[in-house]
Protein backbone atom coordinates (compact mmCIF):
# COMPACT_ATOMS: atom_id res chain seq x y z
CA UNK A 1 0.00 0.00 0.00
CA UNK A 2 2.56 2.36 0.97
CA UNK A 3 4.59 1.69 -2.10
CA UNK A 4 1.74 2.24 -4.56
CA UNK A 5 1.62 5.59 -2.59
CA UNK A 6 5.28 6.57 -3.30
CA UNK A 7 4.90 5.34 -6.90
CA UNK A 8 1.47 7.85 -7.38
CA UNK A 9 4.01 10.26 -5.86
CA UNK A 10 6.50 10.05 -8.08
CA UNK A 11 4.10 10.32 -11.24
CA UNK A 12 1.99 13.23 -10.12
CA UNK A 13 4.94 15.33 -9.17
CA UNK A 14 7.25 16.44 -11.88
CA UNK A 15 8.50 19.15 -10.21
CA UNK A 16 9.96 16.80 -7.15
CA UNK A 17 14.01 17.66 -7.17
CA UNK A 18 16.27 14.69 -8.48
CA UNK A 19 17.15 14.34 -5.54
CA UNK A 20 13.83 13.66 -3.94
CA UNK A 21 12.72 11.36 -6.64
CA UNK A 22 15.72 9.30 -6.25
CA UNK A 23 15.23 8.38 -2.60
CA UNK A 24 11.43 7.47 -3.65
CA UNK A 25 12.79 5.48 -6.38
CA UNK A 26 15.50 3.93 -4.31
CA UNK A 27 13.00 3.73 -1.58
CA UNK A 28 10.14 2.06 -3.47
CA UNK A 29 12.67 -0.54 -5.59
CA UNK A 30 14.60 -1.69 -1.80
CA UNK A 31 10.54 -1.96 -0.50
CA UNK A 32 9.64 -3.85 -3.81
CA UNK A 33 12.79 -6.18 -3.36
CA UNK A 34 12.34 -7.15 0.20
CA UNK A 35 8.66 -7.40 -0.08
CA UNK A 36 8.87 -9.70 -2.50
CA UNK A 37 11.03 -12.20 -1.63
CA UNK A 38 9.34 -12.26 2.37
CA UNK A 39 7.16 -10.92 4.57
CA UNK A 40 9.25 -11.59 7.50
CA UNK A 41 12.78 -10.27 5.95
CA UNK A 42 15.79 -11.12 8.67
CA UNK A 43 18.55 -8.46 8.63
CA UNK A 44 21.14 -11.17 7.71
CA UNK A 45 19.11 -11.86 4.57
CA UNK A 46 20.46 -7.74 4.04
CA UNK A 47 24.02 -8.63 4.65
CA UNK A 48 26.49 -7.32 2.16
CA UNK A 49 30.00 -7.79 2.94
CA UNK A 50 33.12 -6.33 1.10
CA UNK A 51 36.59 -5.48 2.38
CA UNK A 52 38.24 -2.36 2.52
CA UNK A 53 41.94 -1.05 2.97
CA UNK A 54 42.37 2.12 4.92
CA UNK A 55 45.10 4.05 3.84
CA UNK A 56 47.58 3.08 6.18
CA UNK A 57 47.18 -0.36 3.92
CA UNK A 58 45.46 -2.42 6.31
CA UNK A 59 42.72 -4.18 4.81
CA UNK A 60 38.89 -4.37 7.05
CA UNK A 61 35.94 -6.26 6.40
CA UNK A 62 33.18 -4.53 6.03
CA UNK A 63 29.58 -5.28 6.73
CA UNK A 64 26.39 -3.36 5.12
CA UNK A 65 23.00 -3.98 4.52
CA UNK A 66 21.54 -4.03 0.70
CA UNK A 67 19.96 -0.74 0.32
CA UNK A 68 21.96 1.40 1.99
CA UNK A 69 25.04 3.42 0.81
CA UNK A 70 28.89 2.32 0.56
CA UNK A 71 29.66 5.71 2.96
CA UNK A 72 27.10 4.13 5.53
CA UNK A 73 28.69 0.84 5.81
CA UNK A 74 32.15 2.64 6.02
CA UNK A 75 31.10 5.15 8.49
CA UNK A 76 29.50 2.53 10.47
CA UNK A 77 32.66 0.65 10.28
CA UNK A 78 35.07 3.03 11.30
CA UNK A 79 36.76 3.96 8.07
CA UNK A 80 34.95 7.47 7.47
CA UNK A 81 34.42 10.09 10.26
CA UNK A 82 30.48 10.29 11.13
CA UNK A 83 30.99 13.83 11.97
CA UNK A 84 32.41 14.78 8.36
CA UNK A 85 29.87 12.79 6.53
CA UNK A 86 26.33 13.60 8.08
CA UNK A 87 24.47 14.40 4.67
CA UNK A 88 23.32 11.77 2.27
CA UNK A 89 22.23 14.40 -0.41
CA UNK A 90 23.79 15.17 -3.04
CA UNK A 91 22.92 18.33 -3.31
CA UNK A 92 24.62 19.28 -0.02
CA UNK A 93 28.12 16.95 -0.95
CA UNK A 94 31.16 18.46 -0.64
CA UNK A 95 32.68 14.65 -2.70
CA UNK A 96 34.32 13.91 0.89
CA UNK A 97 32.82 10.34 0.62
CA UNK A 98 34.51 10.37 -3.22
CA UNK A 99 35.68 6.43 -3.72
CA UNK A 100 37.32 4.90 -6.26
CA UNK A 101 35.84 1.35 -7.08
CA UNK A 102 37.75 -1.23 -8.39
CA UNK A 103 37.00 -2.41 -12.61
CA UNK A 104 35.42 -5.49 -11.28
CA UNK A 105 32.51 -4.32 -9.37
CA UNK A 106 32.85 -0.51 -10.90
CA UNK A 107 31.00 -3.09 -14.22
CA UNK A 108 28.16 -4.29 -11.42
CA UNK A 109 27.07 -0.52 -10.82
CA UNK A 110 24.66 1.81 -12.03
CA UNK A 111 26.54 4.67 -14.24
CA UNK A 112 27.03 7.98 -12.32
CA UNK A 113 24.45 10.12 -12.26
CA UNK A 114 24.42 13.56 -13.72
CA UNK A 115 24.41 15.25 -10.39
CA UNK A 116 26.95 12.63 -9.03
CA UNK A 117 29.20 13.36 -11.95
CA UNK A 118 28.87 17.09 -11.21
CA UNK A 119 29.92 16.92 -7.88
CA UNK A 120 32.71 15.45 -8.45
CA UNK A 121 34.15 17.60 -11.21
CA UNK A 122 33.44 20.45 -9.35
CA UNK A 123 35.35 19.40 -6.51
CA UNK A 124 38.12 17.51 -8.47
CA UNK A 125 40.09 21.12 -8.32
CA UNK A 126 43.39 20.39 -9.73
CA UNK A 127 43.21 16.71 -10.34
CA UNK A 128 42.11 14.61 -12.55
CA UNK A 129 39.08 12.53 -11.76
CA UNK A 130 39.70 8.81 -12.90
CA UNK A 131 36.50 6.39 -14.75
CA UNK A 132 36.90 5.16 -10.83
CA UNK A 133 35.84 7.60 -9.03
CA UNK A 134 32.17 7.68 -7.58
CA UNK A 135 30.58 9.02 -4.51
CA UNK A 136 29.91 6.95 -1.48
CA UNK A 137 26.96 8.39 -0.62
CA UNK A 138 25.44 7.51 -4.11
CA UNK A 139 26.93 4.19 -4.31
CA UNK A 140 23.75 1.69 -3.17
CA UNK A 141 24.78 -1.66 -1.79
CA UNK A 142 22.93 -5.06 -3.51
CA UNK A 143 23.62 -8.54 -3.54
CA UNK A 144 24.42 -8.21 -7.12
CA UNK A 145 27.40 -6.59 -6.00
CA UNK A 146 28.78 -9.91 -3.80
CA UNK A 147 31.68 -11.83 -5.49
CA UNK A 148 30.74 -15.93 -5.84
CA UNK A 149 31.78 -18.61 -3.24
CA UNK A 150 33.83 -20.09 -6.31
CA UNK A 151 35.74 -17.05 -6.10
CA UNK A 152 38.26 -18.22 -3.60
CA UNK A 153 35.50 -18.16 -0.94
CA UNK A 154 36.38 -14.51 0.26
CA UNK A 155 33.18 -11.92 0.72
CA UNK A 156 34.90 -8.87 -1.11
CA UNK A 157 32.58 -7.16 -3.31
CA UNK A 158 34.52 -3.74 -3.26
CA UNK A 159 37.93 -3.00 -2.55
CA UNK A 160 38.60 0.61 -1.46
CA UNK A 161 41.23 2.41 0.08
CA UNK A 162 42.20 6.09 0.79
CA UNK A 163 43.22 8.33 -1.59
CA UNK A 164 46.69 8.52 -2.57
CA UNK A 165 46.89 12.37 -2.01
CA UNK A 166 49.35 13.59 0.44
CA UNK A 167 47.38 15.34 2.52
CA UNK A 168 45.14 12.06 3.53
CA UNK A 169 42.36 13.51 2.65
CA UNK A 170 39.85 10.06 3.41
CA UNK A 171 38.90 10.01 0.05
CA UNK A 172 39.42 6.34 -0.98
CA UNK A 173 40.53 4.83 -4.50
CA UNK A 174 40.32 1.26 -5.94
CA UNK A 175 43.13 -1.27 -5.27
CA UNK A 176 43.33 -4.49 -7.55
CA UNK A 177 43.60 -7.60 -5.77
Amino acid sequence: MAFASLQRISTRMPSISQYSRSIITRSTATSTSSSSSSTSAKVSDRIVKLFAIDFEGQKHEIIGLSGHTLLKALTNNGLIDPASHRLEEIDACSAECEVNIAQEWLEKLPPATYDEQYVLKRNARNRILNKHSRLGCQVVLNHGLEASPAAGGNPALVVVSYSSHDDSSGRVRAVDT
